[in-house]
């Protein structure tokens, strides 16, 4: 199928959370026929650079405590990369034979576990064509890989500027195929809980339409925040943040930053200050503020991201309630500054969280303005 800017991509578009549901899907099929004697079928996800592609399968495996192994064919300069190198042995009559020692990357114990080839069309046409027996029979003349081990591969997409080996069609058919796309909300909430600089955070889910470009990707975004991290105003040292922000975003995405570092959306409500704050009226007070704009137009834009950052707080695995975390929660979404969509949005997506989360949120005085908002 053809994507933007003519790039030649297979499969669904998927963001994050339906790849992993794919994978999932996948790799059980794939292990209930390995156990019947059968083999499974490798997938190849496709998407632009920098994506996650290659993050979310080392992610899925980390999750299940599988095994993990890690190609790049790419780097493969001939095919004893591949193959491995011969060495003599005895044979059974005393004579001597060569056998191959199987390259270092190829996994020994047994499985599950995934071995991932990333890149895969980055490689030489030569090697491509020594990847296909290894595709389709999970093992190479030289060597085999262990039982309940998976093969996923990555691919940049054909056409536009990408330097890619194109594959033919006896290849393609030997692997499943998806494309990633951008998930603003997924990579959001990897980003709070991998320590994001949050005002990266929020200008991200300010101006998602500017994340994937040519030289921006969520990878060079989270690059750029780390050398942000420790400039505690953005706005009184513009011109070293233009200068770090040319260095690895495209001109738009450098724009956009501008803009927002010098309109004090850094300064929106950190979702800590939400929850724990001893006393709730400065937080009205600063809600009242950020809803403001020019001319009484309200900054609906300013408030979804406070709404969007405290949900991905609220849904991070490893939550805890405060001891004024209901409280406070509760006096949030009952802010007049508060927009009934953001509120109704807000508040269906706490309750499925499940019941941790949902007791927050669990008050007739919500349950009547989320009502009131339903029927208006």
């Amino acid at each position: 199928m053809q994507g933007p800017s003519d790039l030649l991509l297979y499969g669904a578009k998927l963001q994050s959370r339906q790849l992993v549901h794919a994978l999932d899907h996948i790799f059980q099929s794939n292990l209930a026929l390995q156990e019947k004697g059968g083999q499974g079928t490798p997938l190849c996800i496709w998407g632009t650079h920098g994506v996650g592609k290659t993050m979310i399968v080392e992610a899925y495996a980390e999750k299940m405590g599988w095994g993990f192994a890690y190609a790049a064919p790419a780097q493969f300069e001939e095919m004893g990369d591949l193959h491995g190198l011969p060495k003599l042995t005895e044979g059974p009559s005393g004579d001597e034979r060569t056998i191959f020692a199987p390259p270092a990357w190829v996994p020994e114990e047994e499985g599950p576990g995934i071995l991932l080839l990333d890149d895969i069309n980055r490689a030489d046409d030569r090697i491509l064509r020594g990847l296909m027996q290894l595709l389709q029979n999970f093992e190479m003349f030289s060597w085999k890989l262990p039982p309940k081990w998976q093969v996923v591969c990555t691919a940049n997409p054909e056409g536009g500027d990408y330097s890619v080996t194109p594959m033919d069609d006896a290849m393609l058919p030997r692997m499943l195929h998806a494309t990633l796309v951008f998930d603003v909300k997924a990579w959001a909430s990897w980003a709070t809980a991998a320590g994001v600089d949050s005002r990266g955070i929020a200008f991200v889910l300010s101006y998602p339409e500017v994340v994937v470009g040519h030289r921006t990707t969520p990878r060079s975004l989270t690059q750029f925040f780390e050398q942000i991290a420790t400039i505690p105003d953005l706005a009184a040292s513009a011109d070293l943040v233009r200068v770090l922000a040319e260095s690895s975003l495209d001109d738009v995405t450098v724009g956009s930053f501008m803009s927002f570092a010098m309109d004090g959306l850094p300064d929106l409500l950190e979702p800590e200050e939400i929850l724990d704050a001893e006393d709730f009226a400065p937080v009205a007070a600063r809600l009242e503020a950020l809803a403001g704009g020019e001319a009484g137009a309200s900054r609906v834009d300013r408030l979804s991201v406070v709404c969007t950052r405290l949900y991905l707080v609220l849904a991070q695995d490893d939550y805890a309630p405060g001891p004024r975390h209901k409280e406070n929660l509760t006096a949030f979404l009952l802010s007049e500054a508060i927009p009934h969509d953001l509120r109704f949005s807000l508040h269906f997506d706490l309750v499925q969280l499940g019941h941790e989360v949902a007791d927050l949120v669990a008050d007739k005085r919500i349950a009547e303005r989320v009502l009131k908002a339903v029927g208006t």
